[in-house]
């Protein structure tokens, strides 16, 4: 099932924002144990799981991913996790009908 997923670095007070069709732990995982040699996620150990977007498609899972990332906000990530209408309405919003 297509997701986003948001990780959190305490050591680098940073958030990851990535898209996948398989699941986020295994996603997780990957990142943790250097998969993805030599890229952003690698410079640390401590990435966890904060919030994860469960996607009705992939089309709409990217469509998502690139919104956020646009974004550029921490403060509109955190808004994300405490007010769950905004993940609706981003869903509504990039519905494939």
């Amino acid at each position: 099932m297509p997701s986003v997923y948001i990780l959190y670095s305490q050591s680098k007070d940073s958030f990851y924002i990535g898209f996948t069709s398989v699941s986020a732990a295994d996603r997780i995982n990957r990142h943790i144990e250097d998969y993805y040699q030599n890229k952003y996620t690698a410079s640390t150990k401590d990435w966890e799981l904060y919030l994860e977007i469960i996607c009705d498609s992939v089309t709409q899972g990217l469509q998502i991913e690139k919104h956020i990332k646009r974004m550029k906000s921490k403060k509109y990530i955190t808004n994300l996790n405490k007010y769950p209408q905004i993940v609706e309405k981003l869903k509504e919003k990039y519905s494939d009908t």
